[in-house]
């Protein structure tokens, strides 16, 4: 098959290259980046891409698919589904599933699911620990043996310190990463929002930012004894981006992620949207996440930290759950939020603020994610898997949760109003999803 993508402006931070280029696609890879006109379209499919910005496949690399085990929120299909409508090619699929993908035989029943639903590219994570229970490590050269990225106990901290050193040694001997949940659950306690004012006021329990940051601290400072690659999940605080700026100036081998609620969202929106929110609370469960959202200065550091490049990437993490767990009473509901489908209309508000290029936010979500996990992808480069996202800048949309492909509808963002939306999404040159104007 040639597809010949003719038009777009190419954004590809890789080859540092913002320019019209038109591509050739032949067997599912790039075969040719050409000035618009040069290669010749007879006996070509050609998809026209005019007004539009073509960059490679966006990839998230901190999302929560459910399957196997609780596909009533997600499944792979759903969640891929989800994905390629938002932008993305790749995603990266955490391990706490039911059960655990801490062996082999989960780790190919993901790659199955994902073959099987044929949209975007999964990259499985496997458990740090058996269980994630903190207590023995998994078999790393099984999990990397049968497909997985890296590893991580996401949704819990690896709270022993010693067992995080032995993780961090075990997995640099096959060259694999380890994702850091940085959550000192002592401090978190029985917490259920940011601690401040904001949590007092409505007297709920809060979560101080220490939990997060000696933690932080703890990882990175095991990552520089050990020489391990070391990633730090959803960032949430201004002292949490301190200490890996600072701990990377040192030349400690860290990157890090933030989420899209983290430099757009504060504490407040846990009172809900209603104009009054402020004196009739809502308490909206939708914005229970964890790490909680946090203060202004907060939100303010992580901007800083992805204009400056102290945060590596952009990962959503998606974590859908259903009505049993989020309609509840604000104390006793999941944390969580869905984030595949509003991610990149999200982040795109930090390009029409200024705070980064579209260069930069595209590194940040597609070739910073795939350099750190080592896998394909975040280039446009002649013979890279054709893997492309088309992104309309000026499309203007309201977010519509009783929409999305995914399966759960804990969103927070009901009735925004975004600028700039992914149109098309091609993975190995197959078109996975448009809706072009046509």
């Amino acid at each position: 098959m040639h597809l010949l993508i003719t038009g777009g402006l190419v954004v590809d931070p890789a080859q540092n290259l913002e320019a019209p280029r038109d591509l050739l696609i032949v067997d599912g890879r790039i075969a040719a980046v050409e000035l618009p006109g040069a290669i010749p379209s007879e006996g070509r499919e050609v998809l026209d891409a005019a007004g539009l910005v073509v960059v490679p496949g966006l990839i998230d690399m901190h999302v929560h698919l459910r399957e196997p085990g609780e596909e009533y929120k997600e499944t792979v299909e759903t969640g891929t589904r989800a994905a390629v409508r938002g932008g993305f090619t790749g995603v990266a699929s955490m391990p706490n599933t039911k059960p655990v993908n801490d062996t082999a035989a989960v780790t190919r029943f993901i790659l199955d699911q994902a073959r099987a639903a044929g949209l975007a590219r999964v990259h499985p994570v496997g458990a740090i620990s058996v269980g994630s229970r903190g207590e023995a490590l998994c078999e790393y050269a099984e999990l990397k043996a049968a497909g997985c990225a890296a590893v991580s106990d996401d949704g819990r901290p690896v709270m022993d310190a010693l067992l995080m050193r032995r993780a961090l040694e075990y997995a640099r001997t096959f060259e694999l990463l380890v994702i850091s949940h940085a959550e000192d659950l002592h401090l978190r306690a029985d917490g259920v929002m940011h601690e401040g004012p904001v949590s007092t006021r409505l007297g709920l329990r809060g979560i101080p930012a220490a939990a997060e940051e000696v933690m932080v601290f703890r990882d990175v400072t095991l990552a520089a004894l050990t020489g391990a690659r070391l990633h730090i999940a959803h960032v949430s605080t201004a002292g949490s981006v301190e200490i890996i700026r600072r701990a990377k100036a040192r030349g400690a081998p860290v990157t890090c992620e933030t989420a899209p609620h983290y430099f757009t969202l504060t504490d407040e929106a846990v009172c809900g949207q209603t104009p009054d929110a402020a004196l009739n609370p809502a308490y909206d469960t939708n914005a229970k996440v964890n790490p909680p959202l946090r203060t202004a200065a907060d939100v303010a550091a992580v901007q800083e930290g992805l204009r400056d490049g102290a945060i590596d990437a952009i990962a959503c993490d998606h974590a859908p759950h259903g009505l049993l767990e989020k309609d509840v009473e604000f104390a006793a509901a999941a944390m969580g939020l869905i984030g595949l489908e509003t991610s990149l209309g999200l982040s795109l508000k930090l390009v029409h603020e200024g705070i980064l290029t579209l260069g930069q936010l595209i590194a940040r979500m597609s070739t910073h994610p795939a350099r750190i996990l080592g896998v394909p992808g975040g280039a446009l480069t002649v013979g890279a898997p054709a893997d492309l996202t088309l992104i309309d800048l000026e499309r203007e949309w309201t977010v519509a949760v009783n929409a999305f492909a995914s399966r759960s509808r804990n969103c927070p963002f009901e009735g925004w109003q975004l600028t700039g939306k992914a149109v098309a999404a091609l993975v190995g040159g197959r078109l996975v999803h448009q809706e072009l104007d046509v």
